[in-house]
């Protein structure tokens, strides 16, 4: 009986050591399982910063300039619109002739002369001006025009448009009954007349003009502007921004303008080439810029008696530059809008 019971013990040992044996693997295994994981997740979450931290760490802006540059229509646009401007500020130092010069006083030929090695861009009609300076100068004042009037209105109505959409209410009213006025007077009236009224307090030149085209071109994006915070107001990121307290100032100029900037970045272009245009009509009418004043507009003004007649170099360069000009800032406009949209809408 004595020798059974030993014997009993003895595998109840044996037994509880091959079970206590199983459960040490069995342990370490685990623990060599979760030191493999666990080195696995050290590792992803070393090297994970190094692929993300770009776009976690940039700015909205510096985003917004790296997306602008990765594109094709941005840098393009950027080029054709530094030919047009370094054709501006470069030109006269390749000139032989002031823009006022005549080369043969005694000969007086109708309708100019064509392009040629001494006049690359040809000489004008009767008073045979060189058209290269012409085109040189005349684009710093439209250039001078387009952008400053443009980028005063679109200034004004961003303005006027924040204001009304954001805080709305009797101002929202008010602000709108007055775009409403101003685009019920019929523009080319109101430009005229502005212009002459400027003219007879003693304004002339470019300033005239520009003055003008700012005071009465601020409507439509005043208008646009408005629409889109109207929509952006009710957003949750609004909200959840005035539930922690920020004042509505820092909200409309840290997130609700940039939010609403594409649409206006997209109306900029049209503003330029709208601006030049106007600038040329009421020069050709003699209520804006001076004959003495070189522009764009008033070089096509001034010859399109003759470009029926043979004399299409007159007409052609200022009119490329034109096209040049308003295309390069429309393919910047496009990129910009692109590249200020968020991730989530372009994709």
């Amino acid at each position: 009986m004595r020798i059974n019971e030993i014997a009993s013990a003895e595998e109840q040992i044996e037994l509880w050591k091959l079970v206590s044996n199983s459960v040490w693997q069995s342990l370490q295994q685990q623990q060599k399982l979760q030191q493999q994981r666990d080195a696995a997740a050290a590792a992803a979450r070393k090297s994970a910063p190094k692929a993300k931290a770009p776009a976690s760490s940039e700015s909205p802006w510096a985003q917004a300039r790296r997306r602008f540059f990765a594109g094709r229509q941005g840098p393009w646009g950027l080029r054709m619109l530094g030919f047009v401007l370094l054709f501006v500020i470069v030109g006269p130092f390749f000139a032989p002739y002031d823009r006022f010069s005549i080369p043969n006083p005694s000969e007086f030929v109708f309708l100019g002369r064509p392009p040629s090695a001494e006049h690359i861009f040809g000489e004008t009609a009767q008073l045979q001006l060189d058209v290269f300076m012409l085109t040189v100068n005349g684009g710093r004042g439209s250039l001078l025009i387009g952008f400053i009037s443009a980028i005063g209105g679109i200034a004004i109505g961003t303005f006027v448009g924040i204001i009304s959409g954001y805080f709305g209410g009797k101002l929202d009213g008010f602000l709108m009954r007055l775009v409403d006025v101003f685009l019920a007077i019929p523009s080319l009236f109101v430009i005229i007349v502005g212009a002459r009224i400027i003219s007879e307090l003693g304004g002339t030149g470019l300033m005239t003009v520009i003055i003008v085209f700012v005071a009465f071109g601020w409507m439509g994006t005043a208008r646009l502007v408005r629409g889109q915070v109207l929509a952006l107001r009710e957003m949750e990121f609004i909200e959840a921004a005035r539930a922690l307290g920020v004042s509505p100032v820092r909200i409309a100029l840290r997130h609700v303008l940039p939010n609403a900037i594409g649409p206006v970045v997209v109306s900029f272009p049209f503003a330029v080439g709208g601006a030049i245009i106007g600038e040329a009509f009421i020069s050709y009418l003699g209520f804006g810029v001076s004959p003495l004043t070189p522009t764009w507009g008033n070089m096509l003004s001034n010859s399109q008696q003759f470009f029926l007649q043979g004399n299409w170099w007159w007409v052609g360069f200022p009119g490329l530059f034109i096209v040049l000009t308003a295309l390069s800032v429309n393919m910047v406009g496009d990129a910009l809008r692109e590249s200020l949209e968020p991730e989530g809408r372009r994709a």
